[in-house]
This record gives C-alpha cells, sequence and structure tokens, in this order.
C-alpha cells in the first residue's frame, strides 16, 4: 500500500489525499511534524518538506503538484484529473495555472503565519504586506476566472480536476488559519464554489484541523 507523509492542516498534503481519494487508491496516512528528532521525512524527501507520497518498494515522490502529476501518469483509467483529448491542450494548461496561482496563496499563507509567530518588534511590516498583496492578488484571480466560466461547478470545462484540488484546499486552509481574512464576503461566489467542493466525498474526509503552535507545525 502507498504512504502519506503529511501534516494535519496542510493545504498541500491536502491536495495529494484528496488526488489519491478520488483516483480510488488506497493509502495509509502517516502524520508527522517535519522538523522533530523523530521525523522520516529526511529520509525520503533531500528538501525535508511534506507531503511525501511513498511507494510499496521505498520509492518516494514529493512535492504536491509532482505527486499530482505523477499520479495523473501513472493511473490515468483511475477517475482523470486532468482533461484528456487533443483539444484538451489549452484546458491542462489552464487547469495547472491555477494550481500554480492556488499554491502561491498558500505559499504567502504559510510565510504569513509564521512570521506572525514572532515578536511583534521583530517582525517585517513591508515583508508581511508583500505576502498580503501575493493572496489578495492570487484570491482575486480564482474569483475572476470561476466568473468567466460563468460560475460553473468547476473551474475547467466544468469538469474536476486538478484546478479544483488545489484552489479547494487553498481556500479550506485560509477558513483553518485565516478565518478573519473577508475574502468570503469579497468574493461570494467563490464561497459558493468552495462550499460545494467541501461537498464532495473527498473533501469531507479530509477536512483539515489546526495544530498547536506548540506542536511547531503548520
Amino acid at each position: 500500500m502507498l504512504k502519506v507523509i503529511s501534516s494535519k492542516p496542510s493545504p498541500y498534503a491536502r491536495k495529494v489525499r484528496i488526488a489519491l481519494a478520488e483516483k480510488s487508491i488506497p493509502f495509509e496516512l502517516i502524520s508527522e511534524v517535519p522538523w522533530e528528532s523523530t521525523t522520516q521525512t529526511p529520509r525520503y524527501n533531500p528538501l525535508e518538506k511534506l507531503p511525501v507520497l511513498i511507494f510499496p518498494d521505498g520509492k518516494a515522490i514529493y512535492e504536491s503538484h509532482y505527486i499530482l502529476e505523477y499520479l495523473e501518469a501513472k493511473y490515468p483509467e483511475n477517475s482523470p484529473l486532468m482533461p484528456k483529448g487533443p483539444a484538451s491542450i489549452d484546458a491542462t494548461l489552464f487547469a495547472k495555472q491555477v494550481e500554480v496561482v492556488a499554491d502561491g496563496i498558500c505559499d504567502a499563507l504559510v510565510l504569513s503565519f509564521f512570521e506572525a509567530q514572532r515578536e511583534h518588534d521583530k517582525r517585517s511590516e513591508p515583508w508581511m504586506a508583500r505576502q498580503r498583496r501575493k493572496i489578495d492578488g492570487g484570491l482575486e484571480a480564482l474569483a475572476d476566472w470561476l466568473a468567466e466560466s460563468g460560475d460553473q461547478q468547476f473551474l475547467v470545462n466544468n469538469t474536476f480536476s486538478i484546478a479544483d484540488i488545489a484552489a479547494g484546499s487553498c481556500l479550506g486552509y485560509m477558513k483553518v488559519r485565516f478565518p478573519e481574512h473577508p475574502w468570503r464576503t469579497a468574493y461570494p461566489h467563490l464561497d459558493r464554489y468552495s462550499e460545494r467542493l467541501e461537498e464532495r466525498q473527498s473533501f469531507r474526509d479530509t477536512v483539515p484541523r489546526p495544530q498547536n503552535f506548540s506542536e511547531r507545525i503548520i
């Protein structure tokens, strides 16, 4: 059986767990803190980042976007998560663009979360403002793309894809770590989109939950 090394609220790990669930690929979930002395992460990922997907033979792959691409290539018949057919190139590239933006929002959210843990007089306000601009710009892009789709159920060709996995995981993470952010009122159609995704079984089974910062993980 495959194994996934994950952390509880991580939007990146949630992407992998959703993809595996959608493709009906069984796996064992291992939750850990990647910088504690007991972590297995460096054994499998030289960058010491989560998530990590481990195969029965011990081979491991990492970085959520690569794991999703790998799963799609290796398990193409298991509920495809990318547009198919010769006319699907533009749709596939667009799905990947959405993933880039959603992951970029998450990167800025994670950096903001850590910076907020520093003592107030040691925080860099210009640096934090830059992260906020990235978050707000990314959310605006997601909202615009959804509006351009006619507020359909899914972002690309109205078919569930990696774009929805990435965007949905990002928005779910914001609900847990940044509930005060006004994106849900600023973009009500994006909020409705997120709520629809959360009704899918794969999303219901992977709802992120916060960890105490004393556990040193996000």
